[in-house]
């Protein structure tokens, strides 16, 4: 039985089980959806699988503690290597969520979701346009001529875990999508010829996949209601050169949930299985993810993710804040000192000297749901917890954890 049909029976049983006690309990329902980069990326395949076979990798220790403290409902994992069987995200929880970490409390997920990634998967073609097409997982430019950068099948994948059940059925994504495929897409340019939009060749444009990782639309039953929870992980718009590959491509990455949420633009998109069309009218949604954009610094192509903070669906007037990320913001200096943006909305404390700390991760619901509150999990040097984002003995991620709390 595959991972796929295991995960179907146990959300088929659960949806069996009473949801709630009544129209009030689920009107008045408050649940938390956080999204963690959580860098549980490893160099080679099988690695992170054989780490969390037992309970003291201190890394993802550290993870797993920060998770049981901000304690979220539905949680997307970005950077969570994939593999084929589910196996790691199953060790996670058994050897790490379920176990108290640093006087925390264990935390437990009846449900969770990871399908492949595009990251590490050979495209057969020379991306990058260096002259030579690399297709050995782990070869010098391998993951640059992936479909999505990787140095084999799965790396920087991506799961999701739920205390809700997780309607499989009606489950879509997006993996497969082909950028040519978006209207007006921003295709990169060779700089070097007149042709418009002829970076990637016509043949290379016939299989390119517009997510670097993928996109998930995940119905979660709360309640009564069903919320769809859609998460991605788009490209950083950076590590190309004039062409902006990658910033175009985050650029699009993003826009495909802004069209996706938009009625009457999505009618273009079809999913893995065929299906085509957005997300049904007033049907309610979360969108969660590593973005890769700042909406004021940073290198993001033109106002990447105001296409989301913009939205006439979304509600992003309530934007997570911490006391940490300002603190971070001061200490450090550097570019940061430059940025035209608070600093107390950072997300993810990256180089000092370029792009500085940055908004990379959002949670965004839609205007049918009502924020009531959030965070980013960023303490203050001061804070006996501050050792879980600290640099000692290693850095847990690059980027915090970032909740919200909805009225579903």
């Amino acid at each position: 039985m595959t991972i796929f049909r295991r995960i179907l029976a146990v959300a088929a049983a659960a949806a069996l089980l009473p949801l709630g006690s009544g129209t009030a309990e689920a009107a008045s329902r408050t649940t938390r959806f956080a999204t963690f980069n959580a860098s549980l990326n490893r160099n080679a395949e099988g690695q992170l699988v054989a780490e969390l076979s037992t309970p003291d990798n201190a890394q993802a220790k550290v993870i797993a503690e920060i998770i049981q403290r901000a304690r979220p409902d539905v949680l997307l994992i970005n950077e969570f290597d994939y593999d084929a069987n589910g196996t790691a995200a199953r060790l996670f929880q058994d050897n790490y969520l379920s176990v108290a970490q640093g006087g925390a409390q264990p935390i437990t997920y009846k449900y969770r979701f990871t399908a492949p990634s595009n990251t590490g998967i050979a495209s057969g073609f020379d991306l990058n346009n260096n002259g030579a097409v690399v297709t050995t997982p782990g070869a010098p430019g391998y993951g640059d001529d992936a479909y999505g950068f990787g140095a084999f099948p799965g790396q920087y994948g991506m799961v999701v875990y739920s205390k809700y059940p997780i309607d499989m059925r009606g489950v879509r994504t997006f993996q497969k999508f082909l950028w040519k495929d978006m209207p007006d897409a921003a295709l990169p340019d060779d700089p070097a010829t007149p042709t418009p939009a002829d970076w990637y060749s016509p043949e290379e444009l016939q299989v390119f996949r517009l997510s670097s990782k993928s996109h998930w639309d995940l119905p979660v039953r709360i309640g009564h209601r069903t919320v769809h929870f859609l998460v991605s992980h788009p490209t950083p718009p950076t590590f190309d050169g004039a062409e902006d590959r990658n910033g175009r491509r985050n650029h699009d990455e993003i826009r495909l949930w802004a069209d996706y949420t938009h009625p009457g633009r999505g009618g273009y998109i079809y999913d893995d299985r065929g299906r085509r069309g957005g997300l049904p009218q007033g049907e309610p949604f979360v969108i969660a993810g590593d973005q890769n954009a700042d909406p004021n610094d940073g290198d993001s192509y033109q106002g990447a993710i105001h296409q989301l903070l913009d939205h006439p669906k979304i509600d992003s007037g309530f934007a997570p804040s911490s006391a940490g990320a300002a603190e971070a913001s001061a200490l450090q200096g550097g570019v940061n000192a430059t940025h035209t943006g608070d600093p107390k909305y950072d997300t993810a404390d990256f180089a000092d000297t370029a792009p500085g700390n940055l908004r990379a991760d959002y949670v965004l619901p839609s205007k049918r749901l009502r924020p009531a509150g959030g965070g980013v999990f960023w303490p203050v040097s001061s804070d006996p917890v501050s050792r879980l984002t600290g640099v000692f003995p290693f850095p847990s991620s690059d980027h915090r954890l970032v909740w919200l709390d909805v009225k579903s």
